[in-house]
């Protein structure tokens, strides 16, 4: 298995994970595809959304794979009165990811990150590797700290 840029950072600190791999379906790129292949529960398996806020300019969000985001939750704590979805066309010239491969670790910039609080209910979380077909499975607050996240009510 080729290591990923994220799995490289995670693991210059000292943070333990556990990878995982599957078959990337190009018709179905959803995590919750993901999450039935790689026979992980959808609400441990977290997908990486970016997005641009009016007031704050780029953060991220992660959320479990079968939720949807609340935008509204999303301005609000990102301090934001209004924000929306990066284009899928403008996102890998932010992050350096490619959609179905964001990974919330090693993100070309530091992103204000907010990782869904339903996270800290698990020992732990699936996240994208930073290529598709790739998860890192670690200890979410361990990840959040990494990240510098905070947790929070994300979904609809």
């Amino acid at each position: 298995m080729n290591k990923t840029n994220a799995m490289r950072l995670l693991e210059a600190a000292g943070i333990p994970f556990k990878t995982a791999e599957y078959e990337v379906d190009e018709s179905d790129l959803s995590g919750v595809h993901a999450a039935e292949v790689l026979g992980q529960p959808a609400e441990q398996v977290f997908k990486t959304l970016v997005l641009k806020g009016d007031k704050s300019g780029y953060f991220v969000c992660c959320i479990p794979v079968a939720e949807e985001l609340d935008l509204k939750k999303a301005a609000k704590v990102s301090g934001n009165k209004k924000c929306e979805m990066l284009h899928v066309r403008d996102l890998l010239g932010v992050t350096g990811y490619i959609r179905g491969g964001c990974s919330p670790v090693g993100m070309k910039k530091k992103f204000p990150t907010y990782i869904d609080e339903t996270a800290v209910l698990f020992d732990e979380i699936a996240v994208s590797a930073g290529a598709r077909g790739m998860q890192v499975i670690l200890d979410p607050e361990a990840l959040g700290g990494y990240v510098e996240a905070e947790f929070c009510e994300l979904t609809a």
